[in-house]
């Protein structure tokens, strides 16, 4: 095979696993893949019309989140929702990460992420928050591109990783899954305070609103868990 063509077919293989992933993440932040359920390789290739290798591609990177799990002869399965004691220390690290991420971000002054932050909580505004109004997939989605950005800001690419690897977010939404978003008034009320000190240029106020933020969060997750318990 000519250099030429083995690159296009890498390109379009990863194209398709990370259309894989992003149907894969939708389904379990609608809560249409339910905890414990079974991954099956072979299915999930004949539904989406395409081959394993994208499949196993968009499984294995789901597994290194903790939201599917692989077991010798079995397979994946989708993970159990997370203990409280797991919530908890999901949120931990998120404490310990990004305020750090808002703070280099803030501190590098970028006009265009103020106004990339800024259009990200209007979209969460305008985002159905019942799923019975519509899915929820554009409240998650401007939710997770709020701290993506920010993450991306801080300009660190071993930051930006770790932040990746934790997939907090959608386990995290993964506790509404079709009841929809509990939280949207107080998160959207925070976000705005976090861009409230990007647009002074404070980046000290930036991460003590981000721990604010996530400590609230950590809360309201908890508060959640206990009560699906």
């Amino acid at each position: 095979m000519a250099i030429g063509s083995s690159i296009r077919a890498v390109a379009s293989r990863q194209v398709l696993a990370d259309h894989v992933y992003d149907e894969l993440m939708v389904a379990l932040v609608d809560g249409r893949l339910e905890a414990d359920e079974p991954l099956n390789i072979d299915a999930l290739a004949r539904s989406m019309e395409i081959s394993q290798t994208p499949i196993r591609e968009a499984l294995a990177r789901l597994e290194s989140t903790g939201l599917v799990v692989r077991a010798a002869l079995k397979g994946y399965r989708v993970a159990p929702l997370f203990s409280v004691d797991e919530v908890r220390e999901l949120m931990e690290a998120r404490a310990l990460l990004e305020p750090e991420n808002a703070f280099r971000a803030c501190t590098a002054n970028s006009e265009s992420l103020i106004s990339e932050l800024a259009q990200s909580i209007d979209d969460l505004r305008n985002s159905p928050k019942d799923p019975s109004t519509g899915t929820i997939k554009p409240y998650w989605e401007a939710d997770e591109r709020f701290h993506r950005l920010i993450a991306e800001g801080a300009e660190n690419r071993f930051l930006l990783s770790a932040y990746t690897a934790l997939g907090g977010h959608v386990q995290r939404f993964r506790l509404f899954g079709g009841l929809g978003v509990s939280d949207a008034d107080h998160a959207i009320a925070e976000h705005a305070t976090i861009l409230d000190a990007f647009t002074a240029g404070d980046a000290a106020a930036a991460r003590w609103q981000m721990a604010a933020h996530i400590e609230g969060v950590k809360q309201r997750a908890i508060a959640d868990k206990t009560q699906l318990s």
